[in-house]
């Protein structure tokens, strides 16, 4: 959900909900990069930027600016896309099952997202609790899952593909 940073109660009545906003708002996100000696000071605390015009949105997230809400079959396609940004289909990406990762000090679970996300979103926790049924440890419950098992296809879990992203760069460890 997309709150305003000052505001002081965060929950479903203080969040944006318009999803032509959130669409316009999230299609401009893109890693904060800003080297304007005014801005500089902004990277540490608000490390993603979305550009609306002149404006300079900055964004401070728990964790990554892309949270994935739901996966759904796309209409046109035939496939399957995993939704992003609570604009319901208009954001999203191909569900790749075998690229979910989870790391299992933290819990959390993950999927590739567009680069300018950091190439990495976040699976809600809702969706993260369904999806971890189906995961198998084949290297024991304290390692990351080996395989996941989506729609009765048993898929080999890629362990890389994190590595080349936000997560990685700020020092995340998979084990």
């Amino acid at each position: 959900m997309l709150f305003l940073d000052d505001a002081r109660i965060k929950n479903f009545t203080s969040c944006f909900k318009e999803r032509k906003f959130l669409e316009f708002f999230f299609k401009r996100i893109r890693p904060n990069d800003i080297t304007a000696e005014t801005s500089a000071h902004y990277r540490d605390h608000f490390p993603f930027v979305s550009l609306c015009g002149r404006e300079r949105n900055f964004i401070r997230c728990d964790d990554v600016p892309a949270v994935f809400t739901h996966v759904f079959r796309d209409k046109e396609g035939g496939g399957e896309r995993l939704c992003y940004g609570h604009a319901g289909d208009a954001l999203s990406v191909p569900w790749e099952p075998a690229r979910v990762c989870m790391f299992p000090a933290s819990g959390r679970v993950y999927h590739p997202a567009p680069e300018r996300y950091g190439s990495v979103g976040l699976i809600r926790s809702r969706l993260a609790i369904e999806l971890s049924k189906d995961f198998s440890f084949g290297n024991g419950e304290e390692q990351p899952p080996t395989h996941f098992c989506w729609n009765g296809t048993t898929h080999e879990l890629d362990t890389e593909w994190w590595k080349s992203t936000y997560i990685n760069q700020r020092g995340e460890v998979l084990e």
